[in-house]
C-alpha cells in the first residue's frame, strides 16, 4: 500500500510517497518525480519502507514564488526537512542523476543523517576536465529553450548527454552514441516539469561541485553507481570522475542512465546487495 503525504518547507510543500516496510530507503531524482520511481520502489517495498518525494517546484511540490532556482542545497534541505517529519534520524538514499546530486549536496550539508547513499550516475559536469566547454553547452540549452522551445532544448540536452538522436531522414546520428529513449507525447505535467527544469534547475545541478573533503569526512558510505550500457554517456564520464575523486569502485547497475525505469527488479536486486555492504 501506498500512501501520500505533504510536508511544508521553506518556500515550498512537497509531496511525498511511503509504501512498504523495513529499514527506510529515500529513492530521489531531479528533475524526475516520484512516479517516476514508481516501480523501482514497488520492487523494493517487500524489505524497505522506501520513500519517494517530488523535488520542489516539480509535479505535486508547489513553490511560494514560481520563479525560484532549485538548487542541490536547496534540495538536500528539503530531504533533511523529510527525514525529520519521518521521524529518522538517519537513512539510506539512491539518488539517481539530478538526484544523486542532490544526496551528494545532502552528505556534505548534514552529516551523519544517511547511512549508505548510492549516488547512481550524478552529472557532476565541474569534474571533467573540459568543464568550461560543459558549462558553455549547459548554456546553450537553456538559451535555446527560451528561444525555441522544449523541443528544441531537449534535443540538444539529449545529444550533448550521449544520447543518439535520430535525423530528418530517420537515421541516428551515428558513431557509438546511445540509442535515446522513445519519443512520448509529453502531457502537461511533463510540459511544465520541463519548463521548471530549464529554465530552473539546470544550470544549478549542472554546476555543482561536490565536496569531496565533506564527502570523505561523512559516516556515510558513499557509493557511487554507473549504468552497465551507460559507456557511451556524459554521465559515465562524471561517475567515474567522481569515483576516482572519492577513491571507491563504481558499482554497475543494469542498464544505462534510466535503467531503473526497463528493469526495476534487476535493479532493486542491485541497490540491496549494496545496501546490504
Amino acid at each position: 500500500m501506498t500512501t501520500t503525504h505533504t510536508l511544508d518547507v521553506p518556500g515550498a510543500r512537497l509531496h511525498y510517497e511511503v509504501r512498504g516496510s523495513g529499514p527506510l530507503l529515500l529513492v530521489m531524482g531531479a528533475p524526475m518525480d516520484a512516479g517516476a520511481f514508481a516501480p523501482l520502489a514497488d520492487a523494493l517495498a517487500s524489505d524497505h519502507t522506501v520513500v519517494t518525494h517530488d523535488p520542489r517546484g516539480i509535479s505535486g511540490s508547489t513553490l511560494d514564488d514560481p520563479g525560484q532556482d532549485s538548487t542541490p542545497e536547496l534540495r538536500a534541505d528539503d530531504v533533511a526537512a523529510l527525514l525529520d517529519a519521518l521521524g529518522a534520524e538517519t537513512a539510506d538514499v539512491f539518488g539517481s542523476s539530478g538526484g544523486a546530486v542532490t544526496g551528494l549536496a545532502l552528505v556534505a550539508r548534514h552529516p551523519g543523517r544517511v547511512g549508505t547513499l548510492i549516488a547512481h550516475e550524478p552529472p557532476v559536469m565541474e569534474l571533467l576536465p573540459d568543464a568550461a566547454e560543459q558549462r558553455a553547452a549547459t548554456e546553450d540549452i537553456i538559451l535555446t529553450f527560451h528561444r525555441e522551445g522544449q523541443p528544441a532544448a531537449w534535443r540538444k540536452f539529449m545529444v550533448n548527454a550521449g544520447f543518439d538522436q535520430p535525423s530528418d531522414d530517420g537515421e541516428g546520428t551515428g558513431g557509438q552514441a546511445q540509442t535515446a529513449p522513445p519519443v512520448f507525447k509529453p502531457s502537461p505535467r511533463d510540459i511544465a516539469n520541463g519548463v521548471r527544469f530549464f529554465a530552473h534547475e539546470l544550470r544549478g545541478t549542472a554546476a555543482y561541485i561536490p565536496d569531496i573533503t565533506a564527502l570523505k569526512a561523512a559516516p556515510t558510505r558513499t557509493v557511487v553507481g554507473i549504468g552497465a550500457t551507460s559507456g557511451a554517456l556524459i554521465t559515465y564520464r562524471t561517475s567515474m570522475a567522481l569515483a576516482e575523486r572519492l577513491a571507491v569502485r563504481p558499482v554497475e547497475f543494469p542498464g544505462d542512465h534510466g535503467g531503473f525505469l526497463g528493469q526495476p527488479v534487476e535493479f532493486a536486486e542491485v541497490v540491496r546487495r549494496v545496501l546490504k555492504g
